[in-house]
């Protein structure tokens, strides 16, 4: 017997019925069963990654064109040594893997002509492992380009919590950094030390490191500044610059200068250093650290516990 007769006996009750006596209509419908919310247990780990889209073939893993990068995760990118040019050295301490680990180009290996220039500040706080490392790029397009990283450098065979960007600047942003090339901090030693008169030199304990490196066609200079606000105010000008061009981008990036990058208490600390009779003379203790150190872990020197893999001598 056919089942629409029933049904529409059941439809024909449900509408005679006075609305209190309504009994609801529910027709049941087959329900399709969801599929596995993850891979099978028993696929290989390189194939699980990508579940569920098939596998690559192995040799076109390797061979196929990868997408290019963008312009501003390597503006000076895709050019060679012509005769008689030679790289720049930088004398920052960060070696070329280090920068490999943040996901940069390493500065050692940009070929800067002409007027162009890249300015590069990494910040290290003395109370913290989180790192940064912001880097500006002026090309002889008149272009100009940020790019930025964070993360935790320390004990880790990986940059934990790694970010970062890549970014153009808006047009005239090049200006105001060429003219950072020509300030007399270049000039200034490495490294430093407050000195007042009559005052004995102060300690570093606490605050944040900065190293900032000038790179041209001509010269590679770095400088360490830290912890002392008159140190620090003497380079005020190209931290404000470069960090500042970072800043709006991530907010992730911008939380970990919760003060922003205003560096005016700084400056006028330098500039009362001065005016007081005081200098930034040379360290005696460089060299500190390089700009990518990080520390290596401590020894836990808690007692340890006896058991199975740790006999009583």
């Amino acid at each position: 017997m056919s089942l629409r007769i029933p049904i529409a006996v059941l439809i024909a009750l449900a509408l005679a019925a006075p609305a209190s006596a309504q009994i609801p209509l529910i027709i049941p419908f087959p329900v399709k069963p969801r599929a596995p919310a993850g891979p099978p247990a028993n696929l290989p780990a390189h194939e699980a990654e990508i579940w569920p889209y098939p596998p690559p073939d192995p040799k076109s893993w390797w061979e196929d064109k990868r997408p290019k990068p963008a312009e501003a995760s390597d503006p000076l990118g895709g050019r060679k040594l012509r005769r008689g040019e030679r790289l720049a050295v930088p004398d920052n301490g960060v070696d070329a893997s280090t920068y490999r680990l943040w996901a940069l180009m390493p500065l050692q290996w940009q070929l800067v002509r002409g007027e162009e220039m890249i300015l590069e500040v990494w910040t290290r706080p003395a109370s913290s492992v989180r790192q940064t490392v912001t880097r500006v790029t002026v090309r002889s397009d008149g272009k100009a380009f940020v790019q930025a990283r964070a993360g935790l450098a320390c004990c880790d065979a990986s940059i934990g919590r790694r970010l970062g960007f890549d970014a153009e600047l808006p047009d005239g942003a090049a200006q105001r950094f060429r003219a950072l090339r020509d300030l007399p901090i270049w000039r200034s030693p490495r490294d430093v030390r407050v000195a007042q008169p009559g005052m004995a030199d102060a300690l570093c304990v606490e605050g944040t490191g900065y190293d900032v490196t000038l790179l041209t066609s001509a010269r590679a200079v770095t400088l360490h500044r830290a912890c002392d606000p008159a140190e620090v105010g003497e380079i005020a000008d190209v931290l404000e610059s470069v960090l500042g061009a970072a800043m709006g981008h991530d907010p992730r990036f911008d939380v970990i200068f919760p003060r922003g990058v205003d560096f005016k208490g700084a400056r006028a600390a330098h500039q009362e250093l001065i005016a007081s009779g005081g200098r930034l003379k040379p360290n005696p203790d460089a060299r500190r650290p390089p700009a990518g150190h990080e520390p290596a872990p401590e020894a836990d020197e808690r007692p340890a516990a006896l058991g199975p893999s740790n006999p009583e001598p």
